[in-house]
């Protein structure tokens, strides 16, 4: 391989866990001597790495864009070499191969000892747990599992990532030790299902441990649980959240559907009146936590009445936060092998009516957070302001609070400060510092 600079772009697409695994790599390749880039526009560089997310079938065009528009720049000179790595080379490797021969590498998923080889790089055990983090310094993303054993009938993540693998506690416990180290303050936990965290080799659920080990941890402020999910939801989880300070009053719990019909099409061993049970339970455990939830909408079989049920339930539960996503059939899996009986754009449709819901329940919770005092996190400046959130919200994906600048000095990105909310709007809050 003939280099002009021994630079890499790692471009990565798709989740946190994508971020995490690219992470990993950088670390690798950092200490091999590589100057290491994230998402970068240079135009020195020599080699491109993608990471590519294969999920859904926007997911997989934005990756497939993605891969054709470094391929071109390889083909202008640019840059020597284009790799591609990540869930959608996973799952369609041969497919990509012929259709984009000019890419130099194809990987799937956990194959980071080929992507270095690729690169002329040895694999370094002694910074096996390590990452360079393309986050900010403040908060990172801890992988505590890989893969799903759950087996939703639209979902392609076990073919892609296999079945559930849960990270042994202490290996987790020393990652968090180090990133707490390299000053991160806030830990976002992450997994397909991180409430069947420790099922597989403990042989029970573990998650509550895992996260008040995490929590002793000094230099450790706040830790955020994600992708929870609903069916077999670990209780003590609860216990946790309402009594340590660390633990942020923060859940994501993707309940995707309510209709009873459905969940039991989407295979989501829970039904409408369990659904309902977990999130009073969780409400009255945990008084003030806020809720993240996620919806699929256009499901074979889905009916006119059974969205009206969905609708109805988003009107009644008014989640703190809401993402839904129009059906896409999925090769390989069982919801594949139905009709898509739901056209498009009454998918679009529908997503467009929950959103117009959440919309105004955004609204409405926002306001009560006027004239209230917020612990805040600042995770970077913008001009005359500075851009924050409470513990209710998580990076990339929630509201953010907007701060004017005191005068004076003025807290830095990964400082905690109180704000006082003096305004609010559908997704964000306007506050002032209070000195």
């Amino acid at each position: 391989m003939i280099l002009k600079s021994k630079k890499i772009n790692i471009v990565t697409l798709g989740c946190s866990k994508n971020v995490v695994d690219s992470e990993y790599l950088a670390q690798q390749l950092k200490i091999n001597g590589w100057q290491v880039l994230f998402d970068s526009n240079a135009t020195d560089i020599d080699v491109v790495i993608i990471n590519t997310c294969g999920f859904i079938a926007d997911a997989k065009e934005e990756s497939i864009d993605t891969i054709l528009s470094f391929v071109e720049a390889k083909r202008k000179g640019l840059i020597s070499t284009v790799l591609v790595m990540g869930c959608l080379s996973q799952r369609y490797r041969e497919e990509l191969m012929n259709e984009v021969p000019e890419v130099d590498g194809y990987f799937g998923v956990n194959q980071l000892d080929e992507i270095l080889h690729a690169v002329n790089t040895s694999y370094l055990p002694t910074h096996a747990n390590r990452r360079l983090l393309s986050t900010p310094t403040h908060y990172a993303y801890l992988k505590i599992s890989e893969g799903c054993s759950w087996g939703c009938s639209f979902c392609a993540i076990p073919l892609i990532r296999g079945q559930h693998v849960s990270k042994p506690m202490p290996e987790i416990i020393d990652q968090a030790r180090w990133l707490a180290n390299e000053g991160v303050k806030e830990l976002i936990l992450i997994a397909q299902d991180s409430t069947f965290y420790g099922k597989d080799i403990y042989g029970e659920r573990r998650l509550p441990d895992l996260v008040n080990a995490l929590s002793e941890i000094s230099g450790i402020e706040w830790i955020r649980v994600h992708y929870t999910y609903p069916s077999g939801f670990p209780f003590d989880l609860l216990n946790v959240m309402a009594n340590n300070s660390r633990v942020c009053k923060y859940l994501d719990i993707p309940f995707q559907h309510i209709s009873d019909r459905v969940l039991k099409a989407m295979r989501r061993k829970i039904s409408k009146q369990q659904t309902i049970d977990l999130i009073e339970r969780i409400r009255k455990e945990v008084p003030g936590i806020a809720l993240r939830t996620t919806l699929l909408v256009g499901h074979p079989g889905e009916t006119e009445k059974d969205f009206e049920e969905l609708l109805d339930f988003v009107n009644t539960y008014k989640f703190d936060r809401l993402g839904v996503f129009a059906y896409s059939s999925e090769e390989g899996t069982h919801s594949a092998t139905l009709a898509d009986d739901v056209p498009d754009e009454i998918k679009q449709q529908r997503v467009n009516r929950i959103m117009e819901i959440q919309h105004g329940i955004a609204i409405e919770n926002n306001r009560k957070h006027i004239g209230k005092r917020l612990r805040v996190i600042i995770d970077r400046a913008e001009g005359d302001y500075l851009i924050g959130r409470t513990e209710f919200d998580s990076p990339e994906v929630d509201q953010e609070v907007i701060i004017e600048k005191p005068q004076g000095l003025s807290p830095k990105p990964g400082d905690f400060t109180q704000c006082l909310v003096k305004s609010a709007e559908d997704y964000d809050l306007f506050g002032e510092i209070l000195m």
